[in-house]
């Protein structure tokens, strides 16, 4: 009797995000953490003086904190081999024609000098440890919308940098976000006035070209009040056969009456540990909507974080995770309701393969504040065979008796029965696997502009063989 084949899903199709150019700079720090290399950081970026007192005590935070044991084991990351900053051979640049071909060429394959001239109010790009171009609308210029690079924030925008940055990820929250405080370089400043809604969304990409180092970007949205804007995030590198490290942060500040959606689509290579730090700070009547597709690194540490402080604050989650061979993805969310009548909905998917590892982690916590809120969570996972692993850890901590919660979670594998199915209606068997597949991740493609959901369709590139049994 022949063997029959089981039901197999392959990897992801990296082959563009795989493109490696030559590892050229301009400039770049030795392997490791040291305070003349956080020098030397600030003294390449011209910074004021209270930037760089900034670096220097962020790092005696970082010598002091512990690295996490609780989740996916980092015990590889030796930041003694990591190179903190490298600066391309390009400065900033407001063209794509003054680009340097080799990194024009690598943002134009993935897709975002079209999406630029298309369907964008503003484009970001950094390529290792700077921005190399940066575009805006001009009528959202005229409206009053800051959208730069965060170096020429902290020149051009001093006081609103010095009032925000890292007040809501302090360097003391964890060791990598000390880390971040220590050596961040480059990332985006979004500053929308009150009233203003930005209706076509802008979007910053960060690309990490260079083995053995690190990519630190800072990325601070301020929405004000009444006001609405669309941010997207994508991030990719090729793989190495040594450690990468990103450990970037994220504030997103959403005052009284605003709407802010920001959308990530990370694709890190497999020899990247990814530690971030996403956090925001909702006002009264104010929304945060995460969208959010975790498909690359080695290992994940990644839970954005919605603080509701506002009255009738509302903050949604929608997520996916996929963790194949050698991955081990440590995802999830965290909502702190500390308002009356705030809501939350967070709806998570996880897809696992060939031993990886996708684990759900979440936090919900209900303050004595916030009578009448109401939450829901809801997360789904989908084994495509038995050496994956998925698990979900919900920590739910409720401090008043006027709430309504609700939390469901399930685990499941493709069923050979509907693959048997849909092929007895004329479907091949690779066109029907695809199908239960791609309808699994179809809340979360569905939240993404058009564009953003093929490149989303195309990471799950799923190509199948054999047969079911």
């Amino acid at each position: 009797m022949a063997q029959i084949e089981k039901t197999q899903v392959e990897n992801i199709d990296r082959e563009i995000y795989d493109i490696k150019n030559e590892f050229t700079y301009d400039y770049k720090t030795n392997a490791g953490l040291t305070p003349e290399i956080i020098r030397e950081i600030s003294a390449q970026k011209n910074e004021p003086e209270w930037m760089l007192d900034f670096r220097l005590k962020s790092l005696e935070i970082y010598n002091k904190l512990d690295i996490p044991t609780w989740g996916a084991d980092i015990s590889e990351l030796d930041m003694d081999n990591i190179v903190t900053y490298v600066k391309p051979k390009s400065g900033l640049n407001y063209s794509w024609d003054d680009v340097p071909d080799d990194i024009k060429n690598t943002f134009d394959s993935l897709g975002i000098v079209e999406a630029d001239q298309k369907s964008l109010a503003g484009v970001g790009a950094q390529y290792d440890s700077e921005v190399v171009y940066h575009s805006i609308q001009e009528n959202l210029i005229k409206k009053g919308v800051i959208y730069t690079d965060f170096e020429t924030a902290v020149r051009e925008h001093e006081d609103i940098i010095r009032e925000y940055f890292m007040k809501l990820v302090p360097p003391t929250d964890h060791k990598f976000a000390a880390l971040h405080g220590a050596v961040w370089s480059g990332g985006s400043f979004v500053y929308v006035p009150e009233g203003v809604h930005v209706d076509i969304p802008i979007q910053s990409y960060f690309r990490q070209n260079a083995p053995g180092t690190g990519q630190f970007e800072h990325t601070l949205i301020i929405v004000e009040k009444g006001a609405s804007v669309h941010f997207i995030e994508g991030c990719s590198a090729p793989k190495y056969n040594v450690n990468n490290l990103h450990a970037g942060c994220v504030e997103l500040h959403v005052k009284e009456d605003a709407y802010l959606r920001y959308s990530t689509i990370e694709n890190w290579s497999k020899n990247m540990f990814n530690l971030n730090t996403k956090r925001a700070l909702v006002d009264k009547n104010g929304t945060i909507e995460w969208v959010s597709g975790s498909f690359g690194s080695k290992v994940s540490y990644l839970y954005p974080m919605s603080i509701l402080r506002g009255e009738g604050s509302k903050s949604e989650f929608t997520g996916i995770t996929f963790a194949g061979e050698g991955q081990n993805l440590d995802t999830g969310t965290k909502v702190v309701m500390a308002a009356p009548n705030t809501s939350s909905n967070v709806n998570s998917k996880s897809i696992s393969k060939s031993g990886g590892i996708a684990t759900y982690r979440g936090l919900l916590k209900i303050t004595p504040e916030a009578r009448g809120a109401k939450a829901t969570t809801n997360c789904e996972s989908l084994m495509l065979d038995n050496e994956s692993r998925s698990d979900t850890v919900p920590v739910i901590i409720i401090e008043n008796d006027d709430v309504d919660i609700g939390h469901e979670a399930t685990i499941g594998r493709i069923s050979d029965e509907t693959i048997f199915y849909l092929m007895s209606r004329g479907i091949s068997e690779d066109e029907a696997k695809s199908m239960v597949v791609r309808g699994f991740a179809e809340p979360i493609s569905k939240e993404l502009p058009l564009e953003y959901s093929v490149e989303m369709n195309n990471l799950i590139n799923l190509e199948l063989k054999g047969t079911i049994g």
